[in-house]
């Protein structure tokens, strides 16, 4: 069965509503994940990147923390020394192909990494629980599609496509 279309003035009000959310919500989650980042003596930028080395399956070069986190080579090289400076992980020569270094997680640290996770995501899952499947089923498809262009809106910035003024550098 369709769903009713809300009246034209109520799906304004809801796009509206949904955009002035949408960016409290980013600022929101930006401003936990610093204070994550203070928590851990690290950066942002490298608890994400410890976040997303956490999925991958093993050890990665320095070229996928790139691709993982839209950083330049250099600027994955800086990342990668801080989190090696912390403890995070080790830098390794590939035995098969010694021209590649391959870096991989510290798995007592990421342990107590996980740990802080771990005791924070409790309270979302209760928050999960207050949707049925076809809820669920909507926020996974939007979080997927929102994870899908702000890698492209990130790209239009990158190449500078955006917006008339350029930031200083």
């Amino acid at each position: 069965m369709a769903r009713p279309e809300p009246p034209p003035g109520r799906r304004t009000e809801l796009v509206s509503a949904l955009s002035v959310a949408a960016r409290r919500y980013t600022a929101a989650y930006a401003l936990f994940n610093q204070v994550l980042a203070d928590h851990f003596g690290l950066h942002p930028t490298d608890v994400q990147c410890l976040n997303l080395l956490s999925l991958e399956s093993g050890a990665v070069t320095i070229g996928r923390v790139g691709e993982l986190t839209g950083l330049s080579t250099g600027a994955s090289t800086r990342l990668v020394d801080r989190l090696e400076r912390a403890g995070y992980v080790t830098r390794k020569r590939d035995r098969t192909d010694r021209r590649r270094v391959l870096v991989t997680t510290v798995p007592e640290r990421m342990a107590a990494f996980g740990q802080v996770w771990d005791d924070l995501t409790d309270d979302w899952w209760e928050m999960f629980d207050d949707y049925d499947e076809e809820r669920l089923g909507m926020l996974l498809t939007h979080t997927r599609r929102t994870i899908e262009l702000c890698a492209l809106q990130a790209e239009r910035l990158r190449a500078g496509t955006v917006g008339g003024a350029v930031a200083e550098r």
